[in-house]
């Protein structure tokens, strides 16, 4: 079992590795994207399904309390978070609307918007990235696989062939 964990690791470590060094520039790109946009008084809204939304969360909290990165708290929030919201718009609508609902009232053309889909398919987080590209928000999009729509349809695609 040891060397079945060793093994695991260094492939993941390599994948990071490749995948890193391959989309530098981009995440340069992205840095600046969102500097500018909280700059200028914007927000991010982050969203995801599942362990996706879990990792959205995350994203959300390292923004808002940076702890290891000695920095100003920076506005951000995951989508979905208020369970009564999300549920009301699942029960009265449905659930691909969950995040667009959510950006029809808050998202504004200065900020930014992260969309976590291992699959890049989840219809809720498509329908929100429309959302939020008809706002002139910008639109980041973290996927697996080959990134399917929603790699397409956002400014920044980080998409992990895995």
């Amino acid at each position: 079992m040891k060397d079945s964990i060793l093994r695991k690791a260094k492939e993941s470590a390599e994948l990071t590795t490749r995948y890193l060094e391959s989309c530098a520039a981009e995440l340069e790109q992205t840095a600046k994207l969102l500097a500018e946009r909280f700059r200028r008084g914007g927000r991010l809204h982050v969203m995801g399904n599942g362990g996706s939304w879990c990792d959205a969360q995350h994203v959300a909290v390292e923004f808002q309390h940076p702890i290891i990165e000695k920095r100003r708290a920076l506005p951000a929030h995951a989508l979905g978070a208020d369970a009564a919201l999300l549920t009301a718009i699942g029960n009265d609508g449905d659930f691909t609307q969950a995040f667009a609902a959510q950006l029809e009232l808050s998202c504004r053309e200065l900020d930014a918007v992260l969309g976590i889909s291992t699959s890049g398919t989840s219809p809720n987080v498509l329908r929100a990235m429309k959302v939020a590209r008809d706002r002139g928000a910008g639109t980041i999009a973290f996927a697996g696989r080959d990134g399917g729509p929603l790699a397409d349809i956002c400014d920044h695609a980080f998409v992990v062939p895995s």
